[in-house]
């Protein structure tokens, strides 16, 4: 307890009552700092670590078990998301440490990009959202100027972990709106053995503002949102035969 009190983690902010990162209702935290520089991420005033406010584990904690009753009915809970969670892993598992030892479910909303403690951090994670950036190594640099290496190298880790798993990929015009990225997105979501189910987000402009606020060149610029009917066309399945 000393120790969960000592420690400090970055957070950029929270949301008390998300909806969409996990089941039921979600307490969201959302981690300061992430080592990806996204072409699409709708947050970019979470990249710096030096950023956001100081909490302890404990700290955190506090505020989210007022909101046990709204999970208890539910089926919601804790999301880590960012940011990047997994870039600050000690506090991270502590966290997710004091939310298992109250009974209350946990997500982790990640890339993969991660500095390790990885089969620690998934003993006390009920569900990882893991976000597919791309499905090819060269365009995947491209987007998040980050390796897909890392995020593999995470997903060996979790295929062996007793963590549900929901895979995300955002379509992006031009970029991800293709066959060949959905088919293979879902070949990539089919060799998780406790996989819940895989999400083709569309790509939308709302964070654009954000970039010009910080003096950041936004590189989609001329792209225009996802349309929902081009989306609905890409990832349409026909059902199965009776």
């Amino acid at each position: 307890m000393k120790l969960c009190r000592l420690m400090k983690g970055k957070i950029h902010s929270i949301e008390t009552m998300g909806l969409l990162d996990g089941p039921g209702i979600r307490f969201v935290a959302f981690f300061q700092g992430c080592p990806l520089r996204c072409s699409y991420c709708h947050n970019p005033d979470t990249w710096d670590i030096d950023g956001g406010s100081e909490l302890s584990p404990q700290e955190l904690f506090e505020k989210i078990r007022k909101y046990k009753p709204y999970f208890d009915k539910s089926g919601g809970g804790l999301t880590c998301s960012g940011g990047e969670p997994l870039l600050q892993p000690k506090f991270l598992l502590e966290l997710l440490k004091l939310c298992n030892n109250a009974g209350l479910h946990t997500a982790l909303d990640t890339s993969g990009h991660g500095l390790g403690m990885y089969e620690e951090i998934l003993e006390y994670t009920d569900l990882v959202i893991l976000d597919m950036k791309h499905s090819d190594v060269v365009s995947y640099k491209n987007l998040t100027q980050g390796s897909m290496d890392k995020m593999l190298d995470f997903s060996k880790v979790l295929k062996a972990s007793d963590s549900k798993v929901w895979i995300r990929s955002v379509i992006v015009p031009g970029i991800t709106d293709t066959n060949e990225h959905i088919k293979n997105v879902e070949a990539f979501a089919g060799k998780f053995p406790r996989l819940e189910k895989v999400e083709f987000l569309p790509y939308h402009k709302l964070g654009a503002e954000k970039y010009k606020n910080l003096g950041i060149e936004y590189r989609l610029e001329g792209t225009s949102h996802m349309c929902e009917h081009r989306l609905k066309q890409l990832t349409y399945k026909e059902a199965d035969p009776i």
